[in-house]
């Protein structure tokens, strides 16, 4: 047994499991373009091509005070931005998030935090004034140069090395006032600010202390400049460890209850409960539900850049529909203003009949009511401009538009990743490395000590456990990262392998009908007659050494070939427990 042991550890995944899936894989990444840098390449060119000449025409920059695209924007990476009051610990689930200090960093029970920093990879420490940061060409702050001096004085770059964000980029916001301070003038409009990162951020995360609930003024504005990034939104009820099982029920209550009332939409939002910061919780009464609710949240960091490009997708079209909406409406105007005499009368009567127009031009090009402007704010706006300026509509340009929608965004959908592609396809869309799913796009923390448990020895170690570690250590651990490829080329369903694709896979190695059923009584370890990526790793491995090695097959495995997933089945069905 030892024997079969020490072959196990030096199985390096043999040919026989290259063999079987030649022919099925994809293209390899020299010769595949990154699907994300594809999307982006694309989305471009229609935005240049149909959406910027339209913006440009019926002043999309100004009713909607947001900059035209340039391609730093498509090229970016995903943004996390966190809102919070002060002293909720934004600055410090970013400490923790990063695993050390960053530059221009400041913690406290006070409002430390009185800018907005962005969080950057770079070679080396240092913190970026804000007016550089608005004007650097491989940054996409161009558009905050509007909000003046005042604000970029308030505004900086964090550069550091980190390996979470080479992958996405990290803001963190002011802490937002209560009380008789939400009087002191900031020097620039709070909510646009957070209204324009909001409209570039993949992931917003608003953090609340479980001590400090009160919705106040400012943050609620800040909320409502939110709207319509709903989809965004993740809330976090931190500090919660600080407070009893019962208690933690009735504020918790309480956050939805405030919540509810605050934003505007139908859905529960998801709020995740814990503490998010590198201390070990001060009360273990819920640690079971943090360390879950931690995972969670670190999962929807972690796959931001592989959902990247579909973010894109959806905000260009929510743009595009915007932008549709406000052509029909200038032109409208346009066409209603006299050729002559009257013009201010008839402006100041369209401006004061404004929902009816609106009304009419929603009936007249069959439009949602969710793609319209603001109609307080779009008034203001209308009233700075002359209606005998604007521009005709275009039906040609709509037309344009038209077929970005339902011709050339449907068509880029087609080339990201879908349920009905094949294995060959999706190694062609995304490469080996992306469709693994025990590989993250960002590395986040996971601490077992915090949540009051033992520490495994080696537990964080890239290089896995030892064989001293008996309980945790797989001699066929390396082997399965490199069979990962050669499973998925087989087209496994839902993670197992068909009996039928099985068979075909073994009846290949040219073994004897019964040396191929004793593999599979051994490689099958829970009884459901189909393979999982590990039960074909085992399987690989024991075709391999009888046909490489002329080894016997053994009676059983030993434990350091069984996966430890399935060392407690095995050990079941040994003392009869089933």
């Amino acid at each position: 047994m030892a024997d079969w042991a020490t072959e196990a550890s030096t199985f390096k995944g043999g040919s026989i499991a290259s063999s079987s899936s030649a022919g099925k894989t994809g293209a390899d990444g020299d010769t595949t373009m990154n699907r994300t840098d594809l999307v982006q390449t694309r989305l471009k060119h229609i935005y240049k091509k149909a959406v910027l000449p339209v913006e440009k025409r019926f002043r999309y920059d100004y009713f909607y005070e947001s900059p035209f695209l340039s391609d730093v924007e498509f090229d970016s990476k995903p943004q996390v931005m966190l809102v919070g009051q002060y002293s909720v610990g934004k600055t410090s689930f970013i400490r923790y998030l990063l695993g050390r200090d960053f530059p221009g960093q400041r913690i406290g029970p006070e409002p430390t935090t009185d800018r907005f920093t962005v969080l950057l990879n770079g070679p080396e420490e240092r913190t970026i004034p804000g007016n550089a940061l608005s004007v650097h060409p491989d940054l996409p702050f161009r558009g905050l140069e509007r909000f003046g001096v005042s604000f970029l004085s308030r505004f900086e770059g964090s550069q550091l090395p980190s390996s979470v964000l080479k992958s996405i980029t990290l803001i963190d916001t002011p802490g937002i006032l209560s009380g008789e301070k939400q009087r002191t003038n900031r020097g620039y409009d709070f909510t646009r600010v957070v209204s324009w990162f909001a409209e570039r951020a993949d992931l917003i995360i608003l953090l609340f202390d479980a001590h400090k609930l009160d919705i106040s003024d400012e943050l609620k504005g800040a909320i409502d400049a939110l709207k319509g990034h709903e989809d965004k939104i993740r809330c976090i009820l931190n500090k919660a460890d600080q407070i009893d099982r019962q208690q933690l029920m009735r504020v918790y209550g309480a956050l939805l209850w405030s919540l509810g009332k605050t934003m505007s939409s139908p859905e529960v939002a998801r709020v995740y409960v814990g503490s998010f910061w590198e201390e070990s919780l001060k009360n273990l009464d819920n640690a079971d539900l943090f360390e879950m609710e931690e995972k969670d949240l670190m999962k929807d960091l972690a796959v931001l850049p592989r959902q990247s490009a579909v973010r894109k997708i959806n905000e260009l079209v929510k743009r595009i529909r915007k932008v549709k909406t406000l052509s029909y409406i200038i032109g409208y105007l346009k066409q209603q203003m006299p050729s002559l005499m009257g013009r201010e009368k008839k402006q100041q009567k369209l401006i004061n009949d404004l929902p009816n127009v609106f009304r009419t031009i929603m009936k007249k090009y069959n439009l949602s009511p969710g793609d319209f402007p603001d109609i307080n704010k779009f008034s203001e706006k209308l009233k700075d401009v002359k209606f005998s300026e604007f521009s005709a509509l275009k039906e040609e340009q709509i037309t344009l538009l038209e077929k970005c929608l339902t011709v050339d965004i449907p068509k880029l959908m087609e080339e990201l990743p879908s349920e009905r592609d094949t294995p060959e396809i999706l190694r062609q869309k995304m490469g080996a490395a992306t469709i693994n799913p025990n590989v993250a796009n960002v590395p986040v923390p996971l601490r077992a000590d915090k949540f009051g448990k033992n520490v495994e020895e080696n537990a964080a170690n890239p290089f896995g456990f030892g064989a001293e570690n008996e309980d945790n250590y797989w001699a066929l651990q390396d082997s399965a990262e490199r069979l990962y490829d050669s499973f998925q080329a087989l087209g496994p369903e839902g993670g197992f392998l068909p009996p039928s694709v099985a068979r075909d896979v073994l009846v290949k190695t040219g073994l004897e009908k019964e040396q191929l059923r004793q593999i599979w009584n051994l490689s099958d370890i829970d009884r459901d007659g189909f393979l999982d990526h590990h039960e074909y790793v085992v399987a690989m491995f024991l075709c391999d050494a009888v046909i490489q090695k002329k080894k016997p097959i053994p009676a059983e495995l030993p434990t350091s070939v069984v996966p430890p997933s399935k060392r407690a089945l095995l050990n079941s069905r040994k003392s009869g427990g089933f």
